[in-house]
């Protein structure tokens, strides 16, 4: 199994900034991540339309060419839960910055900037940056199909003994 995966993408749901009300006055959001067949939850946070969950949540990655797609959702006890809004982003771009060798780059250097665009959910530029001594990206993400909302993610890479690493892509 090892041998497949490329290392591990930890992903730190910060926070929702302006989420939509789906109850009387407030919600109850969550969030979904999946990649493929992957899917990881964060915890509920009640009543409040810019909740900060601080919750980091591990993906190990196989296919960089899989998107990762972000739901957001209002829990609810006696019905099915609302939809609060979706996006999805890719790694691709934040695999090839990691498949450097960027082992003389110092920390807090920027190496790639990734603006918004049509094919992207990005709210505002991303930057990929080299901090404690890996790579990370913190990206602002503009929910879908909704009023209003954004979702703050950080992404960081890990390596994992023993894995064949990212040398095959």
């Amino acid at each position: 199994m090892v041998e497949h995966l490329l290392g591990l993408l930890k992903v730190k749901v910060i926070k929702g900034v302006n989420l939509a009300v789906r109850d009387i006055s407030s919600s109850d959001p969550y969030v979904i991540l999946r990649m493929g067949n992957k899917k990881l939850k964060t915890k509920v946070i009640k009543k409040n339309t810019n909740p900060v969950w601080n919750e980091e949540l591990t993906l190990s990655i196989e296919d960089p060419n899989i998107p990762i797609s972000v739901n957001v959702y209002d829990k609810d006890l006696f019905s099915r839960d609302d939809s609060m809004g979706h996006a999805e982003f890719d790694i691709r771009t934040f695999i090839e910055v990691v498949k450097r060798d960027l082992s003389n780059v110092p920390n807090g250097t920027v190496i790639q900037k990734i603006t918004p665009s049509c094919q992207n959910s990005l709210a505002e530029e991303s930057a990929i940056y080299k901090a404690e001594g890996t790579i990370m990206q913190d990206m602002a993400l503009r929910l879908k199909d909704v009023e209003c909302g954004e979702i703050e993610l950080r992404l960081t890479w890990g390596t994992i003994p023993g894995a064949r690493g990212l040398e095959r892509f």
